[in-house]
């Protein structure tokens, strides 16, 4: 009897009028494309879009073995990155990373940090339209206004970041976010900008990687340290040539990422993920680390992240690919 060795590679679908954020799932793609046969299995791609009907089609007459989900966002949009593993789901086929649940939850922020902040895990201080979250307290300062659904390199504009004095902070921070989801008619909501060091925690198949910092370098003093557009895609901006990813710390920070790794891995427990996460953080002048978000099936392209610390551990792409089909299928 033959095994059915076929692996789909379901991704979002690309437009020439899509976000570079959405097109880089192609450079994802040609990733696990040219892992797969190193590991014995027969590569298929698949675009994920609207049109289901064609979409359960095509899946039931391949019945592949397992499906590799790199499903970021359909028709642009985070809001329904959650519809490719509840169609998976549906049809009962297994699918590469977090489950649909975990899909949904932690792919919206908001979501994520009422989780965190239950579990103990310290999570900046937000505001919604709704009001305050109980328990929470923004100090006066800086705050962000943050989209609830996509990433910061889609969202971030000059005005992201609000300076609030005591007595006008909620009236002035529902103001804000009103204003910019009239602006997008998306969802936002305000949280405390965390002065600091940033830090990238890649998990493959449960094991924390070597840990990253994202070095703010040269940056002025007036200038907000954060990842956006610029520093992520635009290659002749001041941003992309000043925030080096590195792997060096001295001997002073190891009680500082042991914390960071004990937290990542507290987070795949809590939200119980599989196959491979990326925990952000921020640290703040006093040494303590606060859980900016969870990225679920993060972006495993050759400039990213976990890429960069899968190869900082020693694990290869094809072993990486490996690890996070069997963690699918529950080799171990």
């Amino acid at each position: 009897m033959t095994v059915n060795r076929t692996v789909v590679i379901l991704y979002n679908e690309v437009t020439p009028d899509s976000s570079l954020d959405d097109r880089d799932v192609l450079a994802q793609v040609e990733v696990v494309s040219r892992a797969l046969p190193v590991l014995g299995y027969q590569p298929l791609e698949l675009c994920f879009s609207l049109s289901i009907n064609e979409i359960i089609k095509t899946l039931r007459e391949i019945d592949p073995l397992v499906v590799f989900n790199l499903t970021e966002s359909v028709e642009g949009d985070g809001r329904l990155i959650h519809l490719a593993t509840s169609l998976l789901d549906h049809l009962a086929i297994p699918y590469t990373g977090c489950s649909n649940e975990a899909m949904f939850v932690t792919s919206n922020k908001l979501l994520t940090k009422k989780i965190l902040h239950l579990a103990g895990i310290a999570t900046p201080p937000w505001v919604s339209l709704n009001g305050f979250q109980p328990g929470t307290v923004i100090p006066p300062g800086h705050c962000i206004i943050k989209s609830a659904w996509e990433h910061a390199s889609n969202w971030f504009t000059n005005d992201s970041i609000v300076y609030l004095e005591p007595g006008t902070m909620e009236v002035k921070l529902k103001e804000r976010i009103k204003n910019r989801i009239q602006q997008t008619g998306k969802e936002f909501f305000a949280e405390q900008y965390i002065d600091g060091r940033e830090f990238n925690i890649s998990i493959l198949a449960g094991e924390v990687l070597e840990v990253p910092e994202i070095i703010f370098q040269n940056y002025p003093e007036d200038k907000f340290k954060v990842v956006d557009f610029r520093a992520k895609w635009e290659e002749k901006s001041f941003e992309f040539h000043h925030t080096p990813r590195s792997f060096d710390f001295p001997e002073s920070d190891k009680p500082l990422l042991e914390m960071l790794r004990r937290i990542s891995r507290q987070c795949w427990d809590l939200f119980e993920l599989r196959g491979y996460a990326r925990v952000d953080f921020r640290v703040d002048r006093e040494g303590r680390p606060w859980v900016l978000e969870l990225n679920t099936n993060p972006c495993i392209s050759p400039d990213s992240g976990f890429y960069a610390a899968a190869e900082r551990s020693g694990i290869p792409i094809p072993q990486v690919v490996k690890r996070i089909i069997d963690d699918t299928l529950g080799k171990h």
